[in-house]
């Protein structure tokens, strides 16, 4: 009788293991939902107030995580970003691009502006303390960790490198990779704002 019992109880684990299974893999993908943005604060270099996910509602964007002593990746990008956004003819209201620094450590505003100078009006940064970056980093999955720089007393930081995008009701669209084809990626952008 005992047998009996165990064999219709693993039966049941059986059935719910294959039912969860079947649940996750048949499930739409959505990124936008609670696997992707979410709460954050931060400092915006265009106004010097702070900058919510709230303040993402209403114009699409293209949001870049990194830093200013970033040797390439960085500037590479936001001068791509800002280079499409010049190329399809588009305003400030039209398409945001938002810089979000991820060193505290050396990031204040004042550097951060400085740093965003380079690529003219069309970029705007994000800044914040420790847990504030933590807590944006979580909220946009975004990888990033110090490393020791070789033959140098300063630090470089290994970064998430894609170029996320936002609808205009802050959710996620899509992404652009790093060095993707420009035709692709204004294609991308095109379908984003409307262009």
């Amino acid at each position: 009788m005992l047998g009996k019992v165990r064999i219709a109880l693993w039966g049941l684990v059986a059935l719910a293991a294959i039912s969860a299974t079947a649940i996750y893999f048949t499930r739409p993908f959505q990124p936008s939902g609670a696997m992707f943005g979410g709460p954050f604060e931060m400092v915006s270099t265009a106004s010097g107030e702070t900058f919510t996910q709230d303040d993402l509602v209403g114009t699409p964007t293209l949001m870049f995580f990194g830093y200013t002593y970033c040797p390439d990746v960085c500037p590479m990008t936001l001068a791509e970003a800002t280079a499409w956004k010049q190329e399809l003819g588009l305003s400030d209201e039209e398409l945001n691009i938002i810089f979000v620094t991820v060193d505290p450590e050396r990031d204040t505003v004042d550097q951060v502006e400085l740093y965003l100078s380079n690529f003219g009006d069309d970029v705007f940064g994000l800044v914040g303390n420790a847990a504030q970056t933590d807590q944006i980093k979580r909220s946009y999955g975004v990888f990033s960790e110090k490393v020791e720089a070789e033959g140098s007393t300063d630090y470089l930081v290994n970064h998430t490198s894609t170029l996320y995008m936002l609808d205009e009701d802050g959710q996620f669209f899509g992404t652009i990779a790093f060095q993707e084809n420009s035709d692709t990626a204004l294609d991308k952008i095109r379908r984003l704002t409307g262009a």
